[in-house]
């Protein structure tokens, strides 16, 4: 880690890798409920996609503002907001299961991604910042990996407390829980002082006539456009994980979620540390552009339908797709300089894709069958691929 955090900053990219595990057992634990509610409240699959519909519209809706939030007050107040919300939509499920509406779960689910984007608005370009440059992306790949960590914890945890044996559940336990322990961060962050980091100019960013406008930087608006398709991607993927392997009579849905936490996600996990090593050797730019073809290869063998060789490309998906999001995070802030916290606000919106993504997969599944829906996130990888290919063509001009 010395190679990719300065000596002073040790302490802080600590404490805040943590955030990046909370935020990761939200999102994933959300594949287990949206296969949930279709057995309890007996809803379709594009139905039951609003959960990701109502929680990433939150990113969309709230992104903006936690830029200027962040801006104005700095990146520990932006935590600190971030996990009051957080909390606060986690608790907001005890009262949702008294009354059992489906609507009510999703208004906490939207109250919790608008605390997750003030996280991710502040804990995103903050970790780009905390060494050279050239690191950035291997640095940011590192502390996403506990991401990963968090999110084989969500399907794991959340399979084994919804999907009980005796066909009882307990729809707020997972959430309560996790108000309180995300309440206790809170209060650890409200405590402690995060260094505030003063962005420098690069010189590429000024012109004759000084600063260039931020909409001016072409590939960071490519890299908006692929981070929206990443998006749509992996929360499809995940969101119809249980489904295909249920669907296809591989095993039921109390071990689809285990399976999901330990086979893909774990795969997903290794592959953020696999891709911050190997960042550290090859250039991001070229790594992104090989798990984007693999990405592409791979799901392309499950529309396929070809059995048990397009559940191996499945797994193996998670693996490549693993370093895309803190990748074209990282690369698409390059050179932005002072506009780095107005430009994470706007990347930060790129999640909408997770509330499109579902949707459109989910009613691709009901007209055709699970293998085929698979062409939505086939569609997504391949401009990734054609965002790779940019980059890496700019980088080595």
């Amino acid at each position: 880690m010395q190679n990719l955090v300065k000596k002073e900053y040790k302490i802080p990219f600590i404490l805040v890798t943590s955030l990046f595990f909370l935020w990761g057992f939200a999102h994933a634990i959300l594949d287990v409920l949206n296969k949930h509610f279709q057995d309890v409240l007996v809803i379709t699959r594009a139905h039951s996609a609003w959960v990701q519909v109502m929680f990433y519209l939150g990113y969309f809706v709230m992104a903006i503002p936690a830029g200027l939030f962040i801006n104005k007050y700095g990146y520990r107040k932006g935590v600190v907001f971030g996990l009051l919300l957080y909390g606060i939509g986690s608790l907001l499920f005890i009262p949702g299961e008294y009354w059992m509406s489906f609507n009510f779960f999703l208004f906490s689910l939207f109250v919790i991604a608008c605390g997750l984007v003030f996280l991710e608005t502040a804990a995103n370009p903050y970790m780009t910042e905390l060494g050279d440059r050239e690191t950035a992306a291997s640095r940011l790949n590192l502390a996403q990996s506990f991401n990963g960590l968090g999110c084989i914890c969500g399907p794991l945890i959340g399979g084994l407390l919804l999907f009980s044996e005796g066909g009882e559940s307990n729809i707020s336990l997972p959430y309560t829980l996790m108000g309180i322990i995300v309440l206790g961060v809170a209060l650890v962050f409200y405590k402690i002082r995060l260094p505030e980091i003063v962005h420098e100019a690069d010189e590429e960013e000024v012109g004759e006539n000084g600063a260039r406008g931020l909409w001016s930087h072409k590939l960071f608006i490519f890299g908006i456009i692929s981070l929206f398709c990443y998006e749509i991607a992996e929360i499809s993927i995940n969101s119809f994980f249980i489904n295909y392997v249920v669907d296809d009579g591989w095993m039921n849905a109390r071990d689809a979620s285990v399976v999901l936490s330990f086979g893909g996600l774990g795969l997903f996990m290794c592959g953020r540390f696999a891709g911050s090593w190997i960042m550290r050797y090859i250039r991001a730019e070229k790594v992104l552009f090989v798990c984007a073809i693999g990405t592409v290869v791979s799901t392309s063998l499950v529309v396929l339908n070809l059995g048990i060789l397009s559940l191996i490309a499945l797994f193996l998906g998670y693996a490549f797709e693993a370093i895309m999001f803190p990748t074209i995070f990282a690369l698409s802030l390059r050179g932005l300089g002072n506009y780095t916290k107005r430009a994470s606000s706007y990347l930060m919106m790129s999640p909408i894709g997770g509330a499109v993504g579902p949707l459109m997969m989910g009613y691709v599944a009901d007209q055709t069958n699970m293998s085929f829906s698979f062409i939505v996130p086939l569609l997504s990888f391949i401009v990734v691929l054609l965002y790779a290919w940019k980059v890496k063509q700019r980088s080595f001009c």
